[in-house]
C-alpha cells in the first residue's frame, strides 16, 4: 500500500486452595529454613533494579507497582503476569494477542465511540482500565509492545491503587528501561499474512553524564494484513527512548517518551443475521452465515488513524534504608481519525440512518439480501496530565513490621470527540459477494461536537503489616474527587432540519475505596490469604456524559477473594489459585417508568475459580497455563417485561477461558514449543435486542486455537524462530459487539531473524 510505503520507508528499502496442599508436599526437603525474620522482612525496601530483566524466563517473582510492596507470592490477589519471554517466543505484536495468556480475559470488538484495545476481565468491561507504568494509558489505540518488559494484569477491584474502574481488574504495561549494561538487539521478521516486522532495542551507559547514567531506545515498524480476511491492513511505527540518570544510587532519575503512529484499514467484520424459525418469542442468534473473508467497508474509503505520544519523568530519592519518596509526572496525547464501515442488515422502509434491522424469515435466499454500510466517521483529541507522590517506608513498632505506601495523585483529563452522521439512503453491497472496492459514496455531514474535562484529587495509604514470619495483615484507604464536565453541541440534519440541541453537564463525585486482606504463610515460599475490596464506576468514567445519568452516583462494586500461591523448585515455578466473588450493588437499568433515563437499581455478580501455573518444571522445559470459570449474572433488575436482563450472564463473559505455552529445548539446543487457548460460549450483551416482535440474544460459539513455535541458535547472537498460528485453519468469532462481529485470523506463519548482543 501507497500508505504504508510513506509511513515505514524503512520496508520500502528493503487448582485454588488446593494447591497449598500441594505445595507442602512438594517442598519437604526445599532449603527455606534460613528464611528472613518478620523484624529483618519489615525494614527492608525493595532492592533497586539497575538492570533490565535479562530475559529467558516466564516466571517473575516481583510486582511491577512500587505501590505493591510484597513478592507476588505474598500480595493478596491474583497478579498474573505475561514476561518479555512469553512474548518473544510466541512472536506476539499486539497487547491484545499477549493477553491471550492471561486466563478470565475476553476481547470485544471496536464500536462507534471509541477504537483501540477493548477486554473484559472477570465478567466485567476494562477497556478504561489500561495503564502504562502506573499511571492511566486509555488513549483509543491498538497497543504494540515493543517497548514493553512485561504485562501484569491484577484481577480484582484496584482503586485503592489507581482511583476509578476496575471493577473487574487492570491492565499494567511495563515499559524497558535503561540499565548499566549495553545492549544491542532487534528482530526482523515476515509473515505469510504479509507481514513485514522491524524491532531494535539499543542501550547504552552514559558514565560522562555521571554515575548511574544509561540511555536506551527502542524502535517498531510494523506492516501486515489478517490472514482469512480480505482488505484488512495494520501498518504502525513506534519509538521510545529513554534516559536514567542515578541508577544504583540513593537519587534516581529516569525520563520516557512514547509515540505510536498507526495507518489501518480496519475491520468490523460480519452483521448478525436476525432470523427465527418460530416467528415470535425468544431466538439467539449468531452472526450471518457468509464466507469467512467477507469485506463489507470501502478498501479505498476505510480508515483508522492514530497517534500516541505520552512523555513521562519520575524522581526516586532513598533517604536511609527505609524510606523512599517518589514522584511521577506524565503529560500524554493522543489523536483518532476514524471512518469505519459497520455491517447492518436494514430493511428497505427504514434506507437513512436511522434503518432499522430486519426479521429475515425462515428459507430466504440469503443471496437475496444486502448489507447497509453503516459509516462510523469522526476525530478525537484526548489528553492526560497527572502528578503523582507518595512514599513508601518500613518501619516497625514494637515487634510489628509495617511497610507504608502513601500517596496524593493530582490530574485533568479531556475528550473531545467529533463525529459524523449519514444522510441516508446508505450504501449498500450484497450479503453473500460483497464489493469492497467500490468508490466511497457516503453523504455525511458533522454531526456532533464534544468536550469532556475531568479533574482528579486523590489521597491513599496502604499499609502491610508484619506480626510474626506466619502471618501479615494488609489494609488500606483511598479518597477520589472526580469533576468532571461535559459540553455537546448536536447540529441539525440537512435533509429532515431535526436534531440541533446543545447539552452542558457537569458531576461532581466524592468516593473512599478500601482494601483489607489477612496473609498466612505457612511456609517461606507459600501463603494463603483473604482479601476484600470496593471499586467504583462514576458516571463521567469512560469522560463523557449524558442527560440519563449525569444525576446518578457511581456504580459500586465488593469483591471477596480467597487464594493460595506457592514457588516450588527452588522457586522456579509459580503456583497459583483463587476463588472470588465480584458484585456491582447498584448497577445503572433503564427507568421502567421513564426509558429516557436510568437508575441504580440493578444487581450484577460475577464470581468463579482461577488456576495458573507458570515457570520451569526441568532446566530445559518452561510452561505457562490457566484455566479461569466464571459465573456471571444479573441478580436484580427493576425491569420485568419479556425483554428483561434478569438472570442473563453478563456480556462478554464466557463461562470458561483457558490457555497453555510451553517449550522445550532440544538436544543441538533447538527449542520447540506450542500451546493451545480455549474461549467458551459468549454473549454480545445481557439485553435482547428486539426485531419483528422477537427477542433475540446475540451469541458467539465456543472456540480453541493451536499455536507452534521452533527456535534455532545460527550463532551465539543470532536465532532463527517460526511460530505458526492457529495451526488448525479454525474458524472463529474473536471479537464481538451488539452491532458486529469480527472473524479470527485464520492460519498463518512468522519468520524471525532475532540478534542480541
Amino acid at each position: 500500500m501507497a500508505s504504508s510505503r510513506v509511513l515505514f520507508p524503512i520496508f520500502a528499502s528493503s487448582s485454588s486452595l488446593a494447591l497449598s496442599a500441594v505445595g507442602l508436599a512438594l517442598v519437604g526437603g526445599a532449603p527455606e529454613a534460613a528464611a528472613q525474620s518478620a523484624d529483618a522482612a519489615a525494614i527492608q525496601l525493595p532492592p533497586v533494579s539497575v538492570e533490565a530483566n535479562p530475559g529467558g524466563e516466564y516466571q517473575t517473582s516481583q510486582p511491577s507497582l512500587p505501590k505493591l510492596t510484597q513478592p507476588l507470592r505474598d500480595t493478596p490477589q491474583t497478579v498474573d503476569t505475561v514476561s518479555r519471554q512469553i512474548m518473544d517466543d510466541q512472536a506476539v505484536t499486539t497487547m491484545r494477542d499477549a493477553l491471550r495468556n492471561v486466563p478470565g480475559i475476553s476481547l470485544a470488538a471496536g464500536e462507534f465511540g471509541a477504537q483501540g484495545d477493548s477486554l473484559t476481565i472477570r465478567g466485567f468491561t476494562a477497556r478504561n482500565d489500561i495503564y502504562l507504568d502506573g499511571m492511566r494509558d486509555f488513549g483509543s489505540y491498538y497497543r504494540d509492545p515493543f517497548y514493553l518488559d512485561g504485562i501484569q494484569v491484577l484481577k480484582g477491584p484496584s482503586s485503592i491503587l489507581f482511583g476509578r474502574g476496575s471493577t473487574g481488574g487492570v491492565i499494567e504495561q511495563d515499559s524497558k528501561t535503561p540499565q548499566l549494561n549495553a545492549l544491542t538487539a532487534g528482530t526482523l521478521g515476515f509473515g505469510t499474512d504479509e507481514t513485514k516486522r522491524l524491532t531494535a532495542d539499543v542501550n547504552r551507559p552514559l558514565p560522562e553524564l555521571g554515575q548511574g547514567a544509561a540511555f536506551r531506545i527502542n524502535v517498531m515498524g510494523h506492516e501486515s494484513s489478517v490472514a482469512g480476511r480480505d482488505v484488512t491492513q495494520n501498518d504502525r511505527f513506534g519509538i521510545a527512548p529513554s534516559l536514567a540518570l542515578g541508577l544504583g544510587t540513593p537519587t534516581r532519575a529516569t525520563f520516557t517518551y512514547l509515540h505510536q503512529s498507526e495507518y489501518d484499514v480496519p475491520d468490523y467484520g460480519l452483521p448478525w443475521l436476525y432470523q427465527s424459525a418460530a416467528g415470535v418469542g425468544a431466538a439467539t442468534i449468531r452472526p450471518a452465515s457468509v464466507s469467512h473473508d467477507n469485506f463489507y467497508g470501502f478498501e479505498h474509503g476505510d480508515y483508522l488513524r492514530t497517534n500516541v505520544d505520552v512523555v513521562t519523568a519520575k524522581l526516586e530519592h532513598d533517604v536511609g534504608n527505609a524510606l523512599m519518596l517518589r514522584d511521577q509526572v506524565r503529560y500524554a496525547h493522543y489523536t483518532r481519525q476514524f471512518r469505519i464501515t459497520e455491517p447492518q442488515i436494514y430493511g428497505t422502509a427504514a434506507p437513512g440512518a436511522s434503518g432499522a434491522s430486519i426479521l429475515v424469515g425462515p428459507g430466504t435466499p440469503l443471496g437475496s439480501l444486502n448489507v447497509s454500510r453503516n459509516q462510523l466517521y469522526g476525530d478525537s483529541v484526548e489528553t492526560f496530565l497527572q502528578n503523582q507522590t507518595d512514599i513508601t517506608a518500613n518501619f516497625r513498632t514494637g515487634p510489628i513490621g509495617h511497610a507504608v505506601v502513601a500517596g496524593i495523585e493530582v490530574g485533568q483529563e479531556t475528550s473531545d470527540p467529533n463525529r459524523n452522521s449519514t444522510i441516508g439512503p446508505y450504501s449498500t453491497t450484497p450479503l453473500l459477494s460483497p464489493d469492497p472496492g467500490q468508490a466511497y459514496n457516503a453523504n455525511t455531514y458533522s454531526a456532533s461536537r464534544t468536550k469532556t474535562s475531568a479533574d482528579t484529587l486523590a489521597a491513599y495509604a496502604l499499609d502491610t503489616i508484619t506480626l510474626d514470619e506466619h502471618w501479615q495483615v494488609m489494609g488500606g484507604v483511598r479518597l477520589d474527587r472526580f469533576d468532571a464536565s461535559f459540553t455537546q453541541t448536536t447540529s441539525a440534519n440537512p435533509v429532515t432540519g431535526l436534531g440541533a440541541a446543545y447539552a452542558s453537564l457537569s458531576r461532581v463525585d466524592d468516593m473512599a475505596s478500601w482494601r483489607g486482606a489477612l496473609i498466612f504463610k505457612p511456609l517461606p515460599n507459600g501463603s494463603l490469604y483473604f482479601s476484600a475490596g470496593t471499586s467504583f464506576n462514576p458516571s463521567a468514567e469512560a469522560l463523557s456524559l449524558q442527560a440519563s445519568t449525569t444525576t446518578l452516583a457511581p456504580e459500586r462494586n465488593e469483591t471477596y477473594e480467597l487464594g493460595s500461591k506457592w514457588d516450588l523448585f527452588q522457586e522456579k515455578l509459580s503456583l497459583n489459585g483463587s476463588l472470588y466473588h465480584t458484585e456491582k450493588l447498584n448497577q445503572r437499568e433503564t427507568d421502567p417508568t421513564n426509558s429516557n433515563f436510568q437508575i441504580l437499581a440493578g444487581d450484577a455478580v460475577a464470581k468463579g475459580v482461577e488456576l495458573e501455573a507458570v515457570g520451569r518444571l526441568t532446566e530445559a522445559w518452561q510452561m505457562s497455563g490457566g484455566y479461569g470459570y466464571t459465573f456471571s449474572s444479573i441478580v436484580k433488575s427493576p425491569n420485568s417485561s419479556a425483554t428483561s436482563d434478569l438472570g442473563r450472564p453478563l456480556a462478554n463473559a464466557p463461562r470458561h477461558t483457558g490457555n497453555l505455552w510451553t517449550t522445550y529445548r532440544l538436544p543441538w539446543n533447538v527449542q520447540v514449543g506450542g500451546g493451545v487457548n480455549y474461549v467458551s460460549s459468549r454473549f454480545a450483551s445481557s439485553t435482547p435486542t428486539t426485531v419483528g416482535g422477537v427477542n433475540f440474544w446475540k451469541e458467539v460459539p465456543s472456540y480453541w486455537t493451536a499455536n507452534a513455535m521452533a527456535k534455532y541458535p545460527l550463532t551465539d547472537n543470532v536465532n532463527l524462530q517460526l511460530n505458526v498460528y492457529n495451526l488448525t485453519n479454525k474458524f472463529y468469532y474473536d471479537q464481538m459487539h451488539p452491532s458486529h462481529v469480527v472473524p479470527g485470523p485464520g492460519r498463518s506463519a512468522m519468520f524471525t531473524i532475532s540478534y542480541k548482543y
